[in-house]
């Protein structure tokens, strides 16, 4: 009597030695290139490993993966973390543009001038951000006792400042 997984062969006095075919245990994950692009999407979005991994879903055990399998089938999803942003940023231009001057959509141009706009924006923040830091100097920075006492103090000066709010005006509720 055999199964197809299970069968069994008869040991020296007689008994049944049940052997097994088949591999033991769950099955190995199987990466996709749907959850490579889900992986990549969750995480130009500032999502968290933990929370991406609850949102990929193995499909032969129907349960989320946990994050090291995550970290193991996504490194280097994982590895561009940073670009991420900006890869989603850019195939959207792509998209835009694409849609916008090959096939004329006009909705898909005014997204792309959207778009354009944001980055225009974002350019000028950058610059006038780096043009103030090269001109005034770096602040040294603080030990951790000079830092709490500069907030005790600044916490004194606003307690102060309400005390004397309050005796000038009056309570106010």
């Amino acid at each position: 009597m055999a199964d197809d997984e299970n069968s069994y062969e008869v040991d020296l006095w007689g008994n049944r030695v049940y052997t097994r075919k088949g591999k033991r245990g769950r099955p190995a994950f199987e990466r996709t290139e749907e959850n490579a692009r889900k992986v990549s999407m969750l995480l130009a979005m500032g999502w968290a490993n933990s929370r991406i991994a609850r949102c990929i879903i193995d499909p032969r055990t129907g349960k989320h993966i946990s994050e090291p399998t995550l970290k193991r089938y996504f490194r280097s999803e994982l590895q561009e973390r940073d670009f991420a942003r900006d890869r989603l940023v850019a195939r959207q231009l792509e998209v835009a543009a694409t849609a916008a001057f090959e096939h004329g959509n006009v909705g898909a141009m005014r997204f792309f001038n959207q778009l354009v706009e944001k980055n225009d924006t974002m350019r000028a923040e950058e610059r006038l951000g780096r043009g103030d830091a090269q001109d005034t100097p770096a602040e040294e920075k603080l030990g951790k006792k000079a830092a709490d006492a500069l907030a005790a103090e600044e916490a004194d000066r606003l307690l102060m400042a309400e005390l004397e709010q309050e005796a000038a005006g009056g309570k106010r509720h």
